[in-house]
């Protein structure tokens, strides 16, 4: 069965003329007569009848006509969705970013590829790193904002955007306010919020027990937004990085002594069809970071 016999039959139903229907379409009469015939001999019976002039639908006319109009609008709907895709006219894009990665580096940015690309609709996916690793490996997201402790295995194809430092976040009137950096060793014994959801807390944790600076937890969260809270609270400092700061009035100096940063990478499937929504992302983030470098 093919699109074009199935038009042609409405057309005919439509005009209940074959040479109207011909006209109407921008065809021969014979083309109609012959497309129709091949749509009755599939369909198993006759779908119009012939009285003089006139053209009436059959009791199997009748019944398909519905349904043979529903598979047009439908394939003229698959068609518009199609063309939107490539045009990047209602293009869906699926980008996760860990939950980590601060909204400072790239609210500006997304705003302004929103503008450029107001027909792609962007839906950002916050999570954990193994969680949106899974789900780049599913194909539930199309691209991914990460930073991994460890390098990223061959399994992904990896766009470098930035390296961020961290720092020491406190209140006004901490000690650390008088201090132009913050070395490790000088947090040994202040009370302290932990980041749980980290993903250079072991390390950090790892480098404090080598070098014996004693972290004493005052308050555990896995959410940011609590961490700012409570150190803006007064109940401790905090480590994080400098661009995932978003509370007002919170204070932070460079950590040093050692300096610890980590590295936020574009992330996606290699081998995977990339879509229009997807290539103008990278693109954008290509060149955005590129001529921050």
């Amino acid at each position: 069965m093919e699109i074009q016999q199935i038009r042609y039959f409405l057309a005919v139903c439509e005009t209940k003329n074959f040479t109207k229907a011909a006209e109407q379409l921008g065809v021969s009469q014979p083309a109609i007569t012959n497309g129709i015939k091949r749509l009755e001999a599939e369909l198993g019976g006759p779908l119009l009848h012939r009285e003089g002039k006139r053209v009436l639908l059959s009791e199997l006319g009748e019944l398909m006509r519905p349904q043979l109009t529903s598979v047009v609008d439908q394939t003229s709907v698959a068609q518009k969705t199609a063309e939107n895709f490539r045009l990047l006219n209602q293009a869906p894009l699926r980008v996760g970013i860990m939950s980590t990665i601060g909204p400072n580096r790239f609210s500006d940015l997304l705003a302004r590829f929103k503008t450029e690309n107001p027909g792609i609709e962007l839906a950002l996916h916050d999570g954990v790193l193994e969680d949106l690793a899974r789900q780049l490996d599913a194909n539930d997201l199309d691209l991914a904002l990460l930073s991994s402790p460890d390098k990223l295995t061959d399994n992904y194809r990896t766009l470098t955007l930035y390296k961020e430092r961290y720092v020491v976040i406190f209140a006004k009137g901490h000690r650390f306010e008088q201090m132009p950096v913050v070395r490790l060793a000088d947090v040994s014994g202040e009370p302290y919020v932990d980041r749980l959801a980290c993903e250079l807390r072991e390390m950090v944790m790892s480098v404090c027990r080598e070098r014996g600076v004693e972290l004493y937890a005052k308050f555990r969260s896995v959410r940011d937004d609590w961490i700012q809270s409570m150190v803006l609270g007064g109940i401790g400092f905090a480590f994080m990085p400098e661009d995932s700061i978003t509370q007002t009035g919170l204070l932070s100096r460079p950590l040093v002594e050692p300096e610890v940063s980590r590295t936020v990478e574009l992330v996606r499937m290699p081998g995977r069809q990339l879509t229009p929504a997807a290539s103008a992302f990278i693109n954008s983030m290509r060149r955005e970071y590129k001529s921050a470098a």
